[in-house]
């Protein structure tokens, strides 16, 4: 144990003779080990947050929306067609397929939104009362729509928080009036603001909360009608759906994947185009699931090619210290001591150098929240555009460090040391004493 402790301090000093050249060695082992912890806790971050968003969707559920049929499936006669799902699909599906709880209709419309001299274009949805759940709204004031609404088909409303601050900026918006076109209807409340959804591609595109409103759907059909032929310069550009999305709820998750089997064959046996998409959440989670494995072991790999070129580092400042201590190896040979001795002394000068550039490195990694918090700040600071052409998953991802990055970054570091200091240490302790006393 003393003879250790004593070579470490004889290690030690010898650094501490050159110590720009030691900072500059140390400082690559420091780069690699706070790269391999901020990479990974990037990659987590955004792994999470999408993770998250799928999960907001529902375990159990099955998201089947209208989508545009594919241009070659769109003839002359088609046109004329009403394309998407509609209230036929959603009881046909509800009442046969006996694994279904619960199916959540809505559907959607662009309208134009006024109160007084203040108006604006948002997106009308027109839902029941569990869509409230199925997107995780918060109510700010009043309530949102209940069963009675949709009974008796009201004019009421619920707004969101975009809708409220454009259309009420010094006002409560419960129990006023709004003008929906060539409605009015009264708010009943008002939601809290919810982050837009980034997209998962598929079906399911990005959405943007903002401009929402909410009326009971039975509501929409009185007042609207189920279908709205849209026309262009004289000509019919095509009709609009009676549903925009159906949410199914399954008994269970092990029914989630045979049910969507199910509603697709369905779906294709009645609809003569590709007219409607199907989401099932569980398994988008375990393609994130996958997706997120792969992208941790990339962004490791990157930071691994970090560490390594730390290691080469260490090897070349070692390799440049041994030609120039040729002279001093000679003289401790000479004196008595042996090959081992010579090796240690050069390995602990080396994990020294990894040490101290490994416990640095962790210290940094510590600072990739804050680090990250600044340079979206900045970002959105100094470059407004940039930053707005962000996806949403970035701008509001956190990085998250992950537990397992410290030790790990750790032991490379230590393996590298170890590993790149080895040849200099067995090339020092293989020189002829004789020879490296003549060495000037």
């Amino acid at each position: 144990m003393l003879i250790w402790i004593r070579t470490f301090r004889l290690g030690t000093k010898s650094l501490m003779l050159h110590p720009l050249r030691s900072l500059l060695t140390v400082l690559g082992i420091f780069i690699g080990v706070a790269s391999v912890i901020w990479l990974l806790a990037i990659g987590e971050g955004i792994s999470r947050k999408a993770q998250e968003q799928i999960e907001s969707l529902g375990a159990t559920n099955i998201i089947v929306r209208t989508i545009k049929p594919p241009s070659d499936q769109i003839t002359s006669t088609s046109l004329l067609l009403q394309y998407g799902i509609t209230r036929a699909d959603y009881e046909r599906l509800s009442q046969t397929i006996p694994t279904i709880t619960r199916a959540i209709r809505i559907r959607e419309l662009r309208q134009r939104f006024s109160r007084g001299g203040r108006e604006m274009d948002g997106r009308l949805v027109a839902c029941t009362p569990e869509y409230k759940d199925m997107l995780r709204l918060e109510m700010d004031r009043g309530r949102f729509l209940q069963d009675i609404d949709s009974e008796q088909a009201k004019n009421y409303c619920v707004v969101s928080a975009g809708v409220a601050e454009k259309l009420f900026p010094y006002e409560d918006p419960v129990g006023k009036i709004i003008r929906i076109e060539d409605s009015f209807y009264e708010v009943v409340g008002v939601c809290k603001p919810k982050m837009p959804s980034a997209g998962i591609g598929g079906s399911m595109a990005a959405q943007d909360f903002s401009s929402d409103v909410y009326i009971p759907i039975t509501t929409l059909w009185w007042r609207i009608g189920d279908v709205v032929i849209s026309r262009r310069a004289g000509s019919l550009e095509g009709e609009e759906v009676q549903l925009s999305q159906i949410t199914f709820q399954v008994d269970h998750v092990k029914n989630v994947l045979p049910t969507a089997e199910i509603i697709k064959s369905l779906l294709a046996r009645y609809h003569r185009m590709e007219d409607y998409g199907v989401t099932v959440p569980l398994e988008l989670l375990e393609q994130a699931r996958i997706t997120r494995m792969m992208f941790m072991i990339f962004m490791g790999l990157i930071a691994a090619i970090s560490l390594v070129v730390g290691g080469i580092g260490i090897m070349n400042i070692m390799l440049a210290t041994v030609t120039e201590r040729t002279r001093e190896i000679g003289i401790r040979r000479a004196l008595g001591a042996k090959r081992r001795d010579i090796i240690r002394q050069f390995l602990v000068e080396t994990i020294v150098l990894s040490t101290v550039g490994g416990l640095t490195g962790i210290l940094a990694g510590f600072t990739c929240p804050l680090f990250t918090y600044l340079l979206k700040a900045g970002v959105e600071t100094l470059l407004p555009g940039i930053y707005g052409a962000l996806p949403d998953i970035v701008k509001t991802m956190r990085p998250v460090i992950v537990p397992a990055s410290l030790p790990l970054a750790f032991g490379i570091s230590l393996m590298i040391g170890v590993v790149f200091g080895l040849y200099p240490a067995r090339r020092a302790a293989s020189m002829d004493p004789i020879e490296a006393l003549r060495h000037e």
